[in-house]
């Protein structure tokens, strides 16, 4: 490699001798400067220089460089979530939500959804992610839709390290959450299992309201309008009596899960804390903005009812 020496040989201050010393290519007297600069034999009066040294360094190397922006930054996800239409492929390139599992547990109904296959020796699957993309803005528009008609979304992750994406959709979207084992026959069996959970009345802007405890007896135990699962796999239960019940699901679906276990699939890997994250915060802010123009169009008087929800 040939380094071409800068063009300082007019230089007659310190500062730019100290500069041209280092840059140009090695000589005996150069190496020999530098070896009196560095040595601590030096004059004691030096502070000048340097700092005359060092102002014209970074006059020189300011310029040079480039700048990243944007890029990822994951600990926004929970301060400041995307919304759908920030949705790109690049977001979901970063949070790994392309990579699938090996070519030998992939599931027949996810052909659709696999762009192609990485690797030789252990291949694996590589998922389409225009097609999250589309997938993930249909569930935020679902999610949306349920949260501005007062709608209950329930959030599920169970797996390690999901509780606080969970948490922090559910928060958003004013909505339910689990992050623990589900319990079977919460949802078919619930006038027996949740008979003992209490409960309080709302009004239309979310706002508890007095009511007695005989006409929050009447009522039975609610179910849940919307179900986002994180993790369907370990969820089955869950997802089935959803089915049973006529309560749409949404779900990540990497490309060992059946597709057809929940109503709205969103293929993605969900193995990522990273692409589970990114996923989760969309939908959260999803349900936010819903539920931001229903207690809008409430303050307003838009909405002609005035039902009371338990």
């Amino acid at each position: 490699m040939i380094v071409r020496p800068l063009r300082l040989c007019n230089a007659k201050s310190e500062a730019q001798q100290k500069l041209m010393a280092i840059f140009m290519p090695p000589s005996p007297a150069n190496i020999g400067y530098i070896r009196r600069w560095l040595s601590s034999e030096g004059p004691p009066d030096t502070v000048k220089q340097d700092w005359e040294f060092f102002q014209f360094q970074k006059r020189l190397l300011d310029p040079i460089g480039s700048q990243v922006a944007p890029h990822y930054r994951p600990h926004e996800l929970l301060s400041r979530p995307p919304r759908a239409q920030d949705v790109s492929l690049e977001l979901l390139m970063a949070s790994q939500a392309h990579l699938g599992h090996a070519t030998g547990l992939w599931h027949p109904a996810n052909a659709k959804y696999i762009y192609g296959v990485r690797g030789e020796t252990d291949p694996i699957h590589i998922i389409a992610l225009d097609t999250t993309a589309a997938h993930l803005r249909r569930a935020a528009k679902v999610v949306k839709g349920v949260c501005e008609q007062a709608g209950l979304v329930l959030f599920v992750g169970s797996r390690p390290g999901q509780a606080r994406a969970v948490v922090n959709a559910a928060e958003l979207a004013g909505g339910c959450h689990l992050f623990t084992k589900w319990t079977p026959g919460t949802i078919t069996n619930r006038q027996h299992l949740l008979h003992r959970c209490q409960k309080k009345a709302v009004d239309n802007e979310d706002q508890e309201v007095a009511c007695s405890e005989d006409e929050l007896r009447d009522h039975g135990a609610l179910k849940p309008d919307l179900v986002v699962c994180l993790n369907p796999l370990e969820n089955y239960v869950l997802l089935h009596e959803c089915a049973l019940n006529n309560i749409p699901t949404v779900g990540i679906i990497d490309t060992d899960c059946n597709p057809a276990w929940v109503t709205y699939p969103i293929p993605a890997n969900d193995d990522s804390l990273r692409s589970v994250y990114v996923i989760a915060a969309v939908l959260g802010q999803a349900g936010k903005e819903g539920r931001d123009e229903r207690i809008r169009r409430e303050r307003m008087g838009a909405d002609g009812w005035s039902q009371n929800y338990v």
